[in-house]
C-alpha cells in the first residue's frame, strides 16, 4: 500500500512537541484542585487532543480514504458504547460512596 502523501519531518516535530506540551500539562493539571470532576474532566479532555493528533497523523489517517474514516468513526463509536455500559454499571452499584466518583 503506498502513500501519495508525504508529510515532513518539520510537520512530525511540531506534532511531537505538541505531544510533549500535552503531556507536561496534563501532569501539571493533577497538582492544581479545579474541584468536584473537572480535573479528570481536564485530563480527559487533554487526552482526546492526544489521541486525535496520533491517529489523524502518525497513523496517517488525516490523508486516507473516506473508507478508513468510517471504521475510525466505528471504532470511536464502539468506545464510547463501552464507555457508557460501564458507567451505567459503576453508577448503579449501592455500596459506592457518592463522595468516590
Amino acid at each position: 500500500m503506498s502513500s501519495d502523501h508525504v508529510l515532513s519531518v518539520k510537520l512530525y516535530a511540531a506534532i511531537f512537541g505538541a505531544l510533549l506540551v500535552m503531556t507536561l500539562a496534563t501532569a501539571g493539571a493533577a497538582f492544581i484542585d479545579l474541584g468536584g470532576n473537572l480535573n479528570t474532566a481536564l485530563a480527559m479532555v487533554i487526552a482526546a487532543c492526544k489521541a486525535l493528533l496520533v491517529i489523524l497523523f502518525f497513523m496517517h489517517v488525516r490523508y486516507s480514504s473516506r473508507l478508513t474514516w468510517v471504521f475510525v468513526a466505528a471504532g470511536f463509536f464502539w468506545l464510547m458504547i463501552l464507555l457508557a455500559l460501564t458507567l451505567a454499571d459503576v453508577l448503579s452499584r449501592r455500596w459506592l460512596p457518592p463522595l468516590l466518583l
